[in-house]
Order: C-alpha cells, then sequence, then structure tokens
C-alpha cells in the first residue's frame, strides 16, 4: 500500500530523474491531472500504465475508489501536468485520506518552477514566501496589501490571460519593488524579463506574451540594501 509523489518535467521532457521513471514504470496505475498531457510524457519514455484522472473537480469524489485500490495490495504514483504535485495543483486531500488509512506516502522529487525561478532571479533565496496564484477577483487586492508589507522574496505564480494585470496591480501596490518575471521555464520560448513593474509592463505593451508565469518579487526595502 503505497502512493508515489512523483515530480514531472515542468517544459523540457528530459528533466525527469532516473528515480521517477523506475517508479512510473513499476507502479500499478497512474493518477494525473490530465491524461492528454501526462500521456505525452508516457510516450515519450515509453511507459503505458493505467491512467485515473484527478483534478480539482472530482478529487474528493474519487478519493474513496483510490483508497479502496491502493488497500488492495496496489501501488499508485500521483503526477500534475507539470512540476512537483500538490503546489498549486490537486492531490492533498487525497494524501490526507492515505495517510488516515496507513497508506505510505513516498516524494520523488524533482523539477519545480518555483525554486527554477528562485535560484534564477538573483534575489534573496534564505527566506521566501509562495503564494501560487492569487484570487481571481474576491480578496485580491486585500491579498496585494498583505503582499506589499512582505519582508521576505514572494513568489507567484500567474496565467497568460492575468499576468498584464498582475504587473499593473504591482505598479500600483509596490511601485519600487524589483520583481522578475520567467515565462515558460526550460521551454523552447523560455523568456525573463527583470526590472520594476513600470518597466516590465513596457515591454509587454507590444506583443502578445503566451505561456505560464512565475513572478519573484524582491523584498521589501531590497533594493536600496542590494543595488543591482
Amino acid at each position: 500500500m503505497k502512493l508515489y509523489i512523483v515530480s514531472t518535467p515542468i517544459g523540457n521532457l528530459k528533466d525527469i530523474t532516473l528515480r521517477a521513471l523506475e517508479t512510473l514504470k513499476e507502479v500499478d496505475f497512474i493518477l494525473c491531472e490530465d491524461s492528454r498531457v501526462s500521456v505525452n510524457l508516457l510516450n515519450h519514455y515509453g511507459i503505458s500504465k493505467d491512467l485515473i484522472s484527478l483534478n480539482a473537480v472530482n478529487e474528493s469524489h474519487k478519493i474513496q475508489s483510490i483508497i479502496t485500490k491502493l488497500k488492495s495490495n496496489k501501488t499508485g504514483a500521483l503526477i500534475s501536468d507539470a512540476g512537483t504535485p500538490l503546489i498549486s495543483d490537486p492531490g492533498a486531500r487525497l494524501v490526507s485520506a492515505c495517510l488516515e488509512n496507513e497508506i505510505e506516502i513516498i516524494p520523488i522529487p524533482g523539477a519545480s518552477a518555483i525554486l527554477s525561478a528562485l535560484c534564477m532571479s538573483g534575489l534573496p533565496t534564505d527566506s521566501f514566501v509562495f503564494d501560487g496564484f492569487l484570487p481571481q477577483k474576491k480578496g485580491r487586492q486585500t491579498k496585494l496589501k498583505q503582499l506589499a508589507l512582505e519582508e521576505r522574496t514572494i513568489i507567484l505564480y500567474e496565467s497568460m490571460y492575468r499576468i498584464e494585470k498582475l504587473l499593473n496591480e504591482l505598479n500600483e501596490f509596490m511601485p519600487e519593488r524589483y520583481i522578475v518575471v520567467c515565462r515558460e521555464i526550460t521551454k523552447k520560448f523560455e523568456e525573463t524579463w527583470r526590472g520594476f513593474p513600470k518597466d516590465i509592463l513596457h515591454n509587454f505593451s507590444d506583443k502578445v506574451v503566451k505561456g505560464e508565469f512565475v513572478v519573484v518579487i524582491a523584498p521589501l526595502n531590497w533594493k536600496s540594501k542590494n543595488p543591482i
């Protein structure tokens, strides 16, 4: 009775560990967000397994059947569409249920967009806060006001649909904070912008920017202490 939490590449399919490949080949079934996405990785490495969809919509409904499957002496692996499972992705409720049923949880670490962006940002890495995706509507401004007072490095996720909105909000709530915006980390069109919100907004104004984004924000007062 084991559930492996397996990290997968965030873009480049070569960014997967040998242990992750061994695990995916050995388990009885694989839980994934979207089989249409996961099958590309599995086919690339010649892995054929029973795929079970587990996403934000169906997680609560599927937990019991998955627990039953694991307790019948089966082993499973949980993967997300990209990166480390449970980080702004479903799976937390399943892991809690597994622990309640004395099912062993084994992490298989690997790629993480959060850590990749932080390491390349040039900003302090000794203490940081990850806040995932900000609320789309209710509570968004309240959260931004709270983050404006944060003394640690801040890491956020954002989609292509709201990245320009986020930059405008950062320009409003923390215009003096140095930020690093990473797009499509490890992928073909990987791109990075560095500067203050107003400077980066200028670069966004004349192009259509697609992909997934990680935004790293300098700690409060960091610029004056550590000029670039």
